[in-house]
């Protein structure tokens, strides 16, 4: 069975390379892929460190989940003897030992979400940085309804002073549905559809969609359909096998080749988070990358 699954991932390249070799002709940009030296190269202790393995590995941009850990001096030094573009990081998430991932939907902590996007900047601009994703937490166990709708209001009003404050320093507001199936019970902003209107319904022309793949698998599949409808408005991409969050070519439900191949014909030039955990060593896994010819 597994070599069954192996023999198809390779039937796929061989497809995408043929059509990877008429986008090229044609004259597209090519897919450009980021590592996210938060999830992969855990082989090193620090983000200092992940830099300089990305670079190695061959990358020419990278990402970060949450850098708040380590000083931005020391990841701007880092950053900068690497040469690689920093292209995504997350806002302040608060207090994750405690369960949060993102404030901005969270009535009583407005203040300390605009004091917190203050520090984000400070991260954003030391590396060069220029989108950022705002997350929007979780839902407390048992709410009701006049909680829930408070929670949308804030968000609105937060993500609209985030979109305007971000345009400041040129770096691009970004916000992103997560599963609440698998990934992050309780995220308040779970359905990719509900996202698309939220950024349609704020209209700002600093905001846009992180449209993560794994998770839009997760929660809604149609993959091709929703790539082609949501490509106005998509800022960011993200990618991961599904259920396991691994490397593309592991064994699950998607076919990364064919989903590559959409991007290309679709036009997309942005970039392309690798926010997934590797098998094993991350050098070893990135054999995917490689027989796509990246």
């Amino acid at each position: 069975m597994l070599r069954s699954l192996k023999r198809l991932f390779q039937t796929a390249h061989v497809q995408y390379t043929s059509f990877h070799k008429l986008s090229t002709d044609q004259s597209k940009m090519p897919l450009k892929f980021a590592a996210n030296i938060s999830m992969m190269f855990l082989e090193l202790p620090s983000l200092e460190a992940r830099y300089s393995a990305a670079k190695k590995a061959g990358f020419q941009y990278v990402e970060l989940t949450f850098p708040y850990g380590e000083s931005v001096d020391s990841l701007r030094a880092a950053r900068e003897a690497s040469g690689l573009e920093q292209v995504l990081i997350n806002a302040f998430p608060g207090d994750l030992s405690a369960g949060d991932l993102g404030l901005a939907a969270q009535p009583d902590r407005v203040q300390e979400f605009r004091e917190k996007l203050e520090l984000s900047i400070s991260y954003a601009t030391g590396l060069q940085c220029k989108r950022m994703h705002i997350m929007a937490g979780r839902i407390p166990a048992g709410a009701d309804d006049g909680l829930k709708e408070k929670m949308m209001s804030t968000y609105l009003d937060n993500i609209k002073y985030a979109a305007d404050r971000l345009q400041k320093e040129g770096i691009l507001a970004l916000i992103e549905p997560v599963n609440n199936r698998i990934s992050v019970p309780g995220y308040f902003l779970s359905n990719p559809h509900k996202g698309l209107e939220i950024v349609k319904q704020v209209n700002h022309p600093n905001l846009k969609l992180q449209f993560d793949i794994f998770h839009v698998q997760i929660m809604d599949g149609n993959l091709t359909k929703n790539i082609e409808a949501f490509l106005p408005y998509i800022g960011h991409i993200q990618i991961a096998q599904v259920p396991d969050r691994g490397e593309p070519d592991e064994t699950g439900e998607i076919n990364y080749p064919y989903v590559f191949s959409v991007l290309e014909r679709v036009g997309y030039e942005g970039y392309i988070g690798l926010e997934y955990k590797p098998k094993g060593k991350t050098e070893d896994g990135l054999k995917w990358l490689r027989s796509l010819g990246y």
